[in-house]
């Protein structure tokens, strides 16, 4: 089992991101020292001080470049999506983990480090891509 570090984290307030970022974190080898902290609205997984995932309105996501990128979608997997006042932003550098990897301990442990090896690698290019949200108020 990976040592992990609760930085950050009270156990007594209601936390449920970052319990369960924390049983992901338990249930994560072989990338050495996990951390979970809080990350906006959800809780950060961190290997060595380097994020590689992220727990977000329930879903695990973990960072992915194009070989992972490619594994994930052909598993049905979707990229990580949130809406700002104007726009629906995809960040296509993080896909949420399918279930059949996450009901696997070692399947997960080998994606974590698939992605721990992703975070690891240098920045190229934009990752974020803005979709124009729709307008509700006509009718």
């Amino acid at each position: 089992m990976t040592p992990v570090l609760h930085s950050k984290i009270s156990r007594h307030e209601p936390t449920s991101a970052l319990d369960l970022a924390l049983d992901f974190a338990e249930r994560i080898h072989g990338v050495g020292l996990i951390s979970v902290a809080r990350f906006f609205g959800g809780a950060a997984l961190k290997a060595n001080g380097v994020q590689f995932g992220f727990v977000m309105k329930g879903s695990l996501y973990l960072k992915m470049d194009g070989e992972g990128r490619a594994a994930f979608e052909a598993l049905g997997a979707l990229p990580f999506q949130y809406s700002s006042r104007s726009e629906t932003v995809t960040v296509t550098s993080y896909y949420e983990v399918p279930a059949q990897i996450i009901d696997e301990s070692d399947t997960l442990a080998l994606w974590a480090g698939r992605a721990y090896a992703a975070a690891l690698k240098p920045k190229r290019g934009p990752k974020k891509q803005a979709l124009p949200r729709k307008n509700h108020d006509s009718a």
